[in-house]
């Protein structure tokens, strides 16, 4: 229903190493208004590992110029505060501005998801902008450039009940065990897990790995003792990372433990590693290449509501309203 391009394009150098940039899209619509899915489309498909979009939102009769500072900051030369300066983020006393976390996320192969009326969603006010904290470029041979853009699909009402995420696993709720330390030439298996403090119903799971990621699984442990399979992976492909919606909401009572398991191929006869010969791999702080390793299932849900397992989920469609 509207279409929000970042003004200028990001130049990618061909020096075969990998870039972050956090970057501002500021926008002005005609109204403020509902919007049910954001859609991000890059401009250079192959080099986009990750994005990850929030939202600021300013009052419609502000006075502020969104469109002034820095469209784009490379935030390895600068800490995040002096990042804020430059995209002229900051609020009036120099403190961070509000976010709407993940808005819009983006891996090779999602798409938008849109649930059912009455579900998910945000309000926009007509003056904001998103900020992409951050893109993630895989190494290019060459110099090129990515332009991105953002597809908005409004709805005509104000979301009755916003949904939720929760992340296990790397920068998450729940340590990895034992630590994602992958020694060269070995095969590693690696675990993590997480009781929930209260009823939710499941809408969505994403599961992530890099390179050397072999196999996913995740399973819930009821607390009557049953066992809810959630997700296996056999064979894990970084280059096709999907959101996995259920058929219907999926009720998870208070006391579930989320168990989630992976295992890592470090040896020479994976043909994705991404060092020859094998060398010790880890998740390091701060921002992840994607030689080094990434262990997470990121859930999508709401807080339960009798009859919840009863609504059924249809597969992602781009409607217009």
């Amino acid at each position: 229903d509207w279409v929000v391009w970042l003004d200028e394009p990001i130049r990618i150098p061909g020096n075969n190493k990998e870039h972050f940039w956090v970057v501002k899209v500021p926008f002005e619509l005609p109204f403020d208004t509902f919007v049910r899915a954001v859609e991000y489309v890059p401009g250079h498909k192959r080099l986009v590992h990750h994005m990850n979009g929030h939202l600021i939102r300013y009052a419609s009769n502000s006075s502020r110029n969104v469109f002034k500072g820095l469209r784009k900051v490379d935030p390895s030369l600068l800490g995040y505060y002096d990042t804020y300066k430059l995209l002229d983020l900051l609020e009036p006393d120099d403190s961070y501005p509000p976010l709407v976390p993940s808005v819009v996320n983006y891996l090779p192969g999602m798409q938008p998801v849109m649930y059912p009326q009455g579900i998910g969603g945000w309000a926009f006010t007509r003056k904001g902008a998103f900020l992409f904290r951050d893109i993630h470029y895989g190494a290019s041979p060459v110099d090129t450039v990515d332009r991105p853009r953002l597809h908005l699909y409004f709805m005509p009402k104000a979301p009755e009940r916003p949904t939720r995420e929760m992340m296990l696993g790397t920068n998450g709720l729940s340590a990895i065990e034992p630590p994602l330390v992958i020694p060269a030439g070995k095969i590693t298996r690696h675990k993590t897990s997480y009781t929930l403090p209260a009823d939710i119903s499941v809408l969505t799971i994403n599961p992530h790995m890099h390179l050397l990621g072999k196999e996913f699984w995740a399973y819930a442990l009821l607390p009557g003792g049953d066992t809810l399979p959630l997700i296996r992976l056999k064979q894990w492909d970084f280059r096709w990372q999907y959101n996995y919606t259920f058929p219907k909401m999926l009720h998870l009572p208070q006391g579930t433990t989320i168990e989630v398991w992976g295992s890592f191929d470090n040896t020479a006869s994976n043909p994705n590693n991404p060092f020859s010969p094998p060398i010790e791999v880890r998740e390091p702080a701060g921002n992840m290449r994607s030689t080094d390793e990434m262990f997470q299932l990121i859930i999508t849900y709401l807080p339960y509501e009798s009859g919840d397992e009863r609504i059924e989920l249809k597969p992602p469609q781009l409607v217009r309203h």
